[in-house]
């Protein structure tokens, strides 16, 4: 089976070796070109402060996450959902050397990343593919029109999903790309065009338990920031920058 994960990791900070830990996972299945409503998304109680550069990044504080499962807690059910796949991931040496990390600590220890699953690394393709240019996931969502417009702070499933599409562009000249879970044709559809043509893309609706732990989230950045989120303020039907 040609299986995908397509996965992202938050952080408390940018160094494995002064331990620095895992705070949330987001992964999302893709068969076939296909993605399917299988996902992985899980924020992690990291048991230490975050740098205060990594809070700048993502907006995940240690209050949000203190209630939230450690790493063991779910480290069985996510080896089992990425066994046997290739994960596609952006800068794939910094996530993967953060999970192996994780790995060490457990008890036993599962191995390595690559125990498990081959690893891809979208940075190293686009560098290849897009010599002399910058090559962050911003940069190639404006690239290759993948809307990034909800993208204010880093967030792993949220940019698993970007990635996906990112991938999905850079791996196919295909003008059609079936981005649907099941493939029937009852989801609502929708255009998109592209360098290499018109795309044709289907709504896929978030999962109950991905819009509670989004909802759970700006409910916490509007804590810290002490102001209502934009997102907020449509949810309430209000112009934005007057909630």
């Amino acid at each position: 089976m040609n299986r995908q994960i397509v996965l992202d990791t938050e952080t408390t900070g940018l160094e494995v070796a002064a331990g620095h830990r895992v705070i949330e996972i987001g992964a999302i299945e893709v068969v076939a070109r296909r993605r399917t409503e299988r996902r992985f998304h899980r924020y992690l109680n990291p048991e230490r402060a975050i740098d205060e550069g990594a809070l700048r990044v993502h907006g995940i504080t240690s209050e949000f996450l203190a209630d939230k499962p450690r790493f063991s807690e779910v480290a069985a059910e996510f080896l089992e959902f990425i066994a046997g796949a290739e994960l596609v991931i952006h800068n794939a040496a910094f996530d993967v050397a953060m999970l192996d990390a994780e790995f060490a600590r457990l008890v036993p220890s599962p191995g390595r990343v690559t125990d498990h699953a081959t690893v891809t690394d979208t940075l190293a393709m686009a560098r290849q593919r897009y010599p002399g240019q910058r090559n962050r996931l911003d940069d190639l969502c404006k690239r290759l029109d993948v809307d990034a417009s909800q993208r204010q702070l880093h967030g792993a499933l949220l940019d698993a999903s970007l990635l996906a599409e990112v991938w999905l562009a850079m791996t196919a000249g295909q003008t059609s790309l079936a981005l649907g879970g099941s493939g029937d044709d009852d989801a609502a559809p929708a255009t998109q065009t592209r360098a290499s043509g018109v795309v044709r893309l289907r709504l896929q609706r978030a999962l109950d338990d991905e819009r509670s732990a989004h909802e759970e989230r700006m409910r916490a950045i509007e804590k810290r920031s002490g102001r209502r989120s934009l997102w907020g303020q449509w949810v309430d039907g209000l112009p934005p920058n007057q909630g």
